[in-house]
């Protein structure tokens, strides 16, 4: 009284209907998001990093230097990986270059370019 009859369809013609153009369809959307993540995030980190590492690797006897902890002072020895910054008379401190945030060119020197 309830119950209506079921009937079965026949199969269909393919198992995916449409083939590779429906995957590429489904897969535009992620390829989409990934280019917009690429151009706004990814691609302004890299140069971001670039800069910072031609910053670190330009420092140079005399500079003046801000570290990412906010001290401030002169270079007075360059090293490979750290620096040594005279930070206040006769205090020297050695610094990792990595966390150096910014180079200021001594005053009276030519910039490193020319």
């Amino acid at each position: 009284m309830f119950a209506s009859p079921a009937y079965a369809q026949a199969a269909g013609g393919s198992a995916a209907p449409g083939g590779v153009s429906a995957i590429l369809i489904q897969a535009a959307p992620l390829l989409f998001i990934f280019v917009i993540f690429y151009f706004l995030l990814i691609r302004p980190q890299q140069t971001r990093m670039k800069a910072h590492r031609a910053l670190v690797d330009g420092v140079r006897r005399n500079d003046i230097v801000v570290t990412a902890g906010g001290l401030i002072g002169k270079v007075t020895k360059v090293d490979e990986t750290e620096v040594e910054v005279e930070i206040a008379p006769n205090t020297r401190v050695r610094i990792i270059k990595s966390t150096l945030s910014e180079v200021r060119q001594a005053p009276g020197s030519k910039p490193a370019n020319d």
